[in-house]
């Protein structure tokens, strides 16, 4: 069966970020209902043509059972990718946790850098300048708004 396992079993709270254009930080907390020897094992799959890939760097808590996952060298692709979590215990069969993300969607970004500002007294206006952060995925220019919150001394 599809959940074949001990219900509770499965991790929780699964979450994903890409940050500084090519890391990514996966977290999880394990099942409530686990046995307290279960270890989880992250699998993904960036696209369908890839090849399904385990952790390399787990995160792991206090009691040395795997909560997290940090990949390097990740690539955005236009595709779903699909993530995989699943457990072993000696004590009982540990039901899988699976989703499909959109990378996109979880890259933090990073500020704009090289901010200057220009003001002219005389004329009484400002210019404000910066550079696009570098981002991971294709649709650079569809991405950024910019905010800019001015305050006066």
């Amino acid at each position: 069966p599809v959940l074949a396992g001990m219900n509770g079993s499965a991790i929780e709270n699964f979450t994903c970020v890409i940050y500084n254009i090519f890391l990514m930080n996966c977290t999880w907390q394990a099942g409530r209902d686990a046995p307290a020897d279960t270890q989880y094992f992250l699998y993904w799959q960036k696209s369908i043509e890839d090849n399904q890939m385990e952790c390399e760097l787990y995160i792991k808590d206090e009691n040395r059972r795997n909560v997290g996952c940090i990949f390097q060298n990740v690539s955005i692709g236009i595709e779903k990718a699909y993530f995989l979590v699943n457990g072993s215990s000696k004590d009982s069969l540990i039901q899988f946790y699976d989703e499909y993300i959109d990378l996109y969607k979880i890259e933090k970004l990073m500020p704009p850098s090289n901010i200057t500002v220009n003001c002219d007294e005389i004329k009484n206006d400002c210019i404000i300048q910066w550079q696009q952060p570098q981002i991971s995925h294709s649709n650079k220019d569809m991405c950024f708004k910019y905010e800019i919150n001015i305050k006066y001394k």
